[in-house]
């Protein structure tokens, strides 16, 4: 028997029997039991119908098993026949079970002994049913089915898996196409013919990479190949669901598993052309530049394991040699010696319900959007000269410039976080080269001012960008990027130059000298704050005042007699 771990299946099975339904959990909760990690969305399919033969049977258990637990309101959604609510549970609820001992499934990513403090769940409850799509469309005509035919529309196998609920058959698992094997083996395939799973519903195609970005499960060859088939397909589907799956993915523990397969299957050139854009390398007399595409992918994951003690990308892999086997078949990236930095973070960022704190999540997601993105604009300013071979001048300002057509595109926030991203793309060369020249209080000043709050993230997508094959220059690098950020807290800590405003303000100079809005405001203003940025004058307001006085003397300015 499989034991789930929530006495509300127990509720459930008991109110299914009172109404004379069968009731299966399904779907990601019961994959993840076996995988060992922590689910807050419960799917429950229910095999009955009402008289009129429509499959709203799951609306009136999710309605008897809500009120059955005291839950909160339930909504429905009758066009599907769906119901849902949220579920609070009053007991420590990941209790220990162990599975049949016909059953052993080999997980890297055990999580028995954490406690996940799961405050919420949110049960949905559908009738069995059948699908068929259009081809122009990704919403299905829905009618009344068997489990099996449930089972049947699942994206793969391992999402395929079902336990009966009900009290004389409680913990019975029903693994019509194999999910149990494809869980124990790591792979992700569909359960039907996968040309036809991913023309039905293109969304599967990004959740088939996303699963195996999260999970690092290889994607079966012919899955991935019927995905490269499709890609096209992805274009019926709206942003907003693509972006869902994508940031996901930019979520898991390595994200370049799930860029570098949206990458060889076509999906990246549909998705996000401006990243598809970056691989390659040209060459001019025997001279070519390191793959930006890969380079950017090493950047992502240097920044995604602050604590294995090392980036991942100082071994300098940063050349098309990925997760691709001698035959050409994918398989995801599976590092042991990272393996507990990569669940500690999976734990958080992928199944982070009290875990961590919503805005640190997010935090997380802009800052790796940011590592992205930041060399996003190098293709348009490539340039090859004799003396210094490949440039990229002005990359920065051009992929900052690119940041908002490409969140504006994509339906990302236009808000902060926008801004966010494109201040650390247009920021992210400023503290590399303070590393490589002398480091003045003037220059740090400067970064401080313009980074402000976020100087902190952008130190750290800087850190990451520091990749070479040549560890001696690694070394150098880093050692003079710490010199950088000693200054940085020497520097803050004495002059207070983070989000600072210059002390002396426009509406202070009008006043003092009975002038309107002009020009010569902004010019003492500018000056002020260029002296103490400079270090020519303190960063208070009597400095600040004589300063102006001065400054409007020169300007035929005297005070007001008023």
């Amino acid at each position: 028997m499989i034991d789930l771990g929530l006495d509300i299946y127990r509720v459930i099975g008991r109110e299914a029997d009172r109404m004379g339904v069968d009731a299966y959990a399904v779907g990601g909760v019961v994959r993840d039991y076996f995988l060992q990690r922590p689910c807050t969305d419960i799917d429950v399919v229910c095999i009955g119908h009402d008289e009129g033969g429509e499959v709203h049977i799951g609306i009136e258990l999710a309605k008897a098993v809500s009120a059955a637990v005291g839950g909160s309101k339930v909504s429905v959604f009758k066009t599907f026949g769906t119901a849902s609510f949220r579920y609070t549970p009053d007991h420590k609820h990941l209790t220990e079970s162990s599975e049949p001992d016909r059953i052993q499934i080999h997980s890297d990513s055990s999580v028995r002994d954490k406690d996940f403090s799961v405050r919420e769940y949110e049960l949905e409850f559908v009738g069995a049913r059948r699908e068929s799509y259009s081809h122009d469309s990704r919403k299905p005509i829905v009618e009344n089915g068997t489990l099996e035919d449930d089972q049947r529309r699942r994206d793969f196998t391992v999402n395929a898996l079902a336990v009966c609920l009900n009290e004389d058959r409680y913990g019975e698992l029903m693994d019509p196409f194999g999910g149990i094997r494809d869980l124990n083996e790591g792979i992700l395939r569909t359960p039907l013919d996968p040309d036809v799973t991913f023309s039905d519903d293109p969304l599967r195609m990004m959740r088939a990479v996303r699963f195996a970005s999260q999970l690092s499960f290889r994607i079966a060859d012919d899955t991935f190949e019927a995905i490269g088939r499709n890609a096209k397909r992805i274009e019926i589907v709206s942003a907003e669901r693509v972006m869902v799956e994508l940031n996901k993915i930019m979520l898991s523990p390595v994200p370049s598993v799930g860029l570098k397969l949206m990458q060889k299957c076509g999906l990246m050139q549909l998705i996000l052309p401006e990243i598809s854009a970056l691989q390659g390398i040209e060459t001019v007399d025997g001279r070519g530049h390191k793959d930006i595409f890969y380079h950017t992918m090493q950047v992502l994951d240097n920044l995604c394991l602050p604590a294995s003690g090392g980036n991942p990308g100082d071994s300098g892999n940063d050349s098309p040699k990925d997760f691709q086997d001698s035959d050409g078949s994918n398989k995801s990236l599976k590092s042991e010696k990272n393996q507990e930095d990569l669940q500690d973070f999976q734990d958080f960022a992928c199944y982070g319900v009290g875990l961590a704190d919503k805005r640190e999540i997010d935090r997380n997601l802009w800052l790796r959007w940011a590592a992205l993105l930041h060399d996003v604009g190098k293709p348009g300013v490539k340039r090859y000269d004799a003396k210094q071979g490949w440039t990229f001048h002005g990359h920065e300002a051009r992929g900052a410039h690119m940041v908002k057509r490409i969140f504006k595109r994509l339906r990302l926030p236009l808000g902060a976080e926008e801004r966010y991203v494109e201040k650390l793309v247009m920021l992210h060369m400023r503290p590399i080269v303070l590393s490589e020249e002398e480091v003045t209080d003037s220059a740090v000043r400067r970064l401080l001012f313009e980074a402000g709050d976020d100087i902190d993230d952008l130190m750290l997508l800087c850190n990451a960008d520091i990749t070479s094959k040549n560890p001696e220059k690694v070394r150098r690098h880093k050692a003079n990027f710490e010199l950088v950020k000693r200054k940085l807290v020497e520097l803050e800590e004495r002059d207070r130059i983070r989000n600072f405003q210059p002390p002396v303000s426009g509406q202070d100079i009008m006043d003092t000298f009975g002038i309107g809005p002009c020009r010569e405001i902004g010019t003492i203003k500018d000056a002020i704050k260029d002296a103490i940025l400079d270090g020519q004058i303190p960063n208070d307001r009597d400095a600040a005042w004589q300063m102006m006085l001065r400054l409007a003397a020169d300007l035929g300015l005297h005070p007001s007699k008023e």
